[in-house]
């Protein structure tokens, strides 16, 4: 088996070996909402290049990310440890520890995982990376498209942020 640059010199790992993405790429106000969100990028690690895999870290008060859709991309969530509550356009629902969720490429059903406990709260973020996909954000005035085969956040209306 070859491996990239980037993979481990074994097919196993500690998790907190990686470094964390802390944050988001979110522009200003929307950034805020999850500046707190701790990511690993598990699938990264391995050189996975057909699905990637976050380890999410989400401290009390701390959004998973902004309410949102994927055209082309599906997802799922494995809760590991701790609470969280996934808001969507039917409301709000806790999930715990062993409870998964998933949300096919398409559906126009924006969701977001929502740390409302007193403790810290782990997942596991799966999604299949497509290149074709765009990233609708039904609340707030933010799109997430592909432009020169980069993806670059823009207003509604495609005027760049």
């Amino acid at each position: 088996m070859s491996r990239t640059k980037s993979s481990p010199l074994t097919p196993a790992l500690d998790p907190a070996t990686l470094e964390p993405r802390i944050g988001s790429g979110y522009p200003e106000p929307f950034a805020s909402d999850v500046a707190a969100r701790e990511k690993r990028a598990l699938g990264d690690a391995f050189g996975l290049t057909r699905f990637g895999v976050n380890q999410v870290r989400l401290p009390p008060g701390c959004a998973s990310s902004q309410r949102h859709w994927h055209s082309h991309e599906d997802e799922f969530v494995y809760v590991l440890d701790g609470e969280l509550t996934l808001v969507t356009d039917t409301g709000a629902q806790v999930l715990k520890a062993g409870m998964v969720a998933g949300f096919p490429a398409g559906r126009a059903d924006g969701h977001q995982l929502v740390n409302r406990s007193d403790r810290d709260a782990l997942c596991l973020e799966v999604g299949d990376r497509s290149a074709k996909d765009e990233v609708t954000y039904p609340d707030i005035d933010l799109r997430l498209r592909t432009v020169n085969g980069k993806y670059q956040f823009q207003h509604e209306d495609g005027t760049p942020y």
